[in-house]
């Protein structure tokens, strides 16, 4: 090919979307290393500091979601979708992008819509097992050629013709990790020979997960089951406080955010997440017995709907958020402390749901878009 290839990629506001994105651009580099990809983010949220650091340029939309806890602040919101189609027109109209992909987030949606209507082709990689309004919108454009899911059944929601099964990509990292079990444990300051829960929030932290632990650490204390448990940074200095006042136990490494994942999830015997659909990729890819604890505050409650395709399938045990403070950490505790490990038929159940080599399937789809084949 002649071209240098140029790939505009728009999504973000968590690390659920950037991680998939950023992958997808690496997939991407490898096969065209001259490529020219650039990302669109949203002002102010966490890809215009991600996307940078992992070496792509990013311009900014001011761009923001509905605030449905306060309605009032969604009074500029019509000016700052007309100003973002404005700015994103002119973007695409200097940089020609000869494909769009859209990664999920609200700034995913005026990207891909002025891209269909120029003409580009474009790729939707919805995570989720429920799709959004947003996605369901921009699938009926002539100009979105495919659809890459991470579940079935997803013709409910989009054209089959344009639907392709790829799994949603994840860090890499976290599949190359050749840390072992034992390394891992020690590297938190554990005992390997104690079986270990692992309590990530997501990208941001979540408040539920910090109450559950917060409110029985007698129990954690009295226990023979070790916690690596990350608060996220938003929570990390109240927690610190609060434990220096009521006294950490010994088995419970509290960190404000994880570095080193591949680690974390490689000294895990259980994991407890939110039901993000890149921390189900991560769990399923990594065969992983989880507890999941969808997040009541996301569109459409699709967090639910994600960990009830695993609980279906035996491959997950899910706690609703309003019932986690209390019920959380005692049933982390009795899995673990479980004498015939009945929980690792969760992590092989999880392992046969996994859709590997996700990023280099949807990176192929995008280049083949892209060159017009």
């Amino acid at each position: 090919m002649d071209k240098k290839l140029r790939i505009v990629i728009s999504g973000g506001g968590t690390g659920g979307h950037i991680f998939p994105a950023v992958s997808i651009a690496n997939a991407i580099r490898e096969k065209h290393p001259d490529a020219d990809i650039l990302f669109v983010g949203a002002e102010g949220r966490m890809e215009m500091k991600r996307v940078p650091q992992a070496g792509y340029k990013i311009v900014a939309l001011p761009i923001v979601g509905f605030n449905r806890s306060n309605l009032l602040k969604n009074i500029t919101l019509p000016y700052k979708m007309w100003k973002s189609d404005r700015m994103v027109k002119k973007i695409l109209k200097q940089f020609k992008p000869m494909a769009a992909v859209g990664v999920g987030g609200y700034v995913s949606f005026p990207t891909l819509k002025a891209a269909a209507s120029k003409g580009i082709p474009c790729v939707i990689q919805e995570q989720n097992s429920f799709a959004g309004k947003a996605n369901k919108i921009l699938a009926k454009d002539k100009n979105t050629k495919r659809i890459c899911v991470a579940y079935e059944g997803m013709e409910r929601f989009f054209p089959q013709e344009k639907l392709m099964l790829t799994g949603n990509p994840v860090r890499q990292a976290l599949l190359d990790s050749k840390v072992s079990r034992e390394d891992a444990v020690r590297s938190f300051g554990l005992k390997p020979e104690c079986p270990v829960v692992l309590i990530i929030g997501g990208s941001l932290g979540a408040r539920t997960m910090n109450e559950s632990v917060l409110a029985h650490l007698g129990e954690i204390g009295n226990s023979n089951i070790q916690f690596i448990w990350q608060t996220g940074s938003y929570y990390y200095a109240s927690i610190e406080q609060e434990l220096k006042e009521k006294g950490c136990p010994d088995n419970l490494k509290m960190m404000d955010f994880i570095t080193d994942m591949g680690a974390a999830y490689k000294a895990a015997d259980l994991v407890i997440s939110r039901a993000g659909a890149s921390s189900i990729s991560e769990l399923c890819l990594l065969g992983k017995p989880s507890i999941l604890v969808p997040s009541p505050n996301v569109a459409e409650d699709h967090q639910t709907h994600n960990a009830m395709a695993l609980v279906n399938r035996d491959a997950a045990m899910i706690v609703k958020d309003a019932e986690a403070q209390e019920k959380l950490i005692p049933l982390a505790i009795r899995t673990l402390g479980n004498a015939d490990k009945n929980y690792l038929r969760l992590g092989q159940n999880a392992k046969l749901m996994a859709l590997p080599d996700s990023a280099n399937i949807i990176a192929d789809e995008v280049i083949r878009l892209a060159i017009g084949e």
